[in-house]
């Protein structure tokens, strides 16, 4: 059982430190561009680590279902969301010097 409980905080530590990371990131970085990778990516698997080291740490309880829920829920959403808002943001930034060298999406944000 020492076992477990050393995994878990293990798991736990180590998602702690990929969300501040994450919003380290965010607060440092300059647009809303740079800002969705640190917003995404190291934020939700730092979330399923610490829900991981949880579900460890709680094996044989009932809250573990809704554990596992939270993170399905996470992963399935977190790419559209993160999707959507740069969209939006390349819409928004799109007329800025310089922000963009090679423009990829302008014969597709014109069609909607």
């Amino acid at each position: 059982m020492i076992v477990l409980d050393v995994i878990s905080g293990t798991l736990i530590i180590l998602g702690a430190l990929l969300a501040m990371t994450a919003a380290v990131g965010i607060v440092r970085f300059g647009d809303t561009l740079s800002r969705m990778h640190p917003a995404t990516k190291p934020q939700v698997v730092g979330m399923v680590l610490v829900l991981t080291g949880a579900v460890i740490n709680l094996r044989g309880n009932v809250d573990i279902w809704m554990l596992v829920l939270v993170g399905l829920f996470t992963l399935v959403t977190a790419p559209v969301v993160a999707h959507m808002v740069g969209r939006v943001a390349y819409r928004e930034q799109r007329d800025q010097d310089g922000l963009l060298a090679i423009n990829e999406l302008d014969d597709e944000v014109e069609r909607f």
